[in-house]
């Protein structure tokens, strides 16, 4: 899930697994759009990162997205 105003996508790779990126492209800035089918998608210039560790999957982009820090308690996932 993509919270535009926090500048963060949260993934489940797993479950009961969440990991946190920044949600700006590492490409040229763009905000990411959505998680779909294992991937984090950039919808400027489509590049890819893996839902699980934020690494570039395919497009122009050549860095992965920076993690961010989170924390999980029961059904609450907040920045940390």
């Amino acid at each position: 899930m993509v919270f535009k105003d926090e500048g963060v996508v949260v993934t489940q790779p797993t479950a009961g697994q969440f990991r946190a990126f920044s949600a700006k492209c590492t490409h040229q800035g763009c905000a990411v759009q959505d998680v779909s089918s294992g991937t984090i998608n950039c919808p400027c210039h489509n590049s890819k990162f893996d839902a699980s560790d934020g690494s570039v999957q395919g497009g122009p982009a050549s860095r992965p997205l920076p993690a961010a820090k989170i924390s999980v308690s029961g059904e609450a996932i907040r920045l940390a």
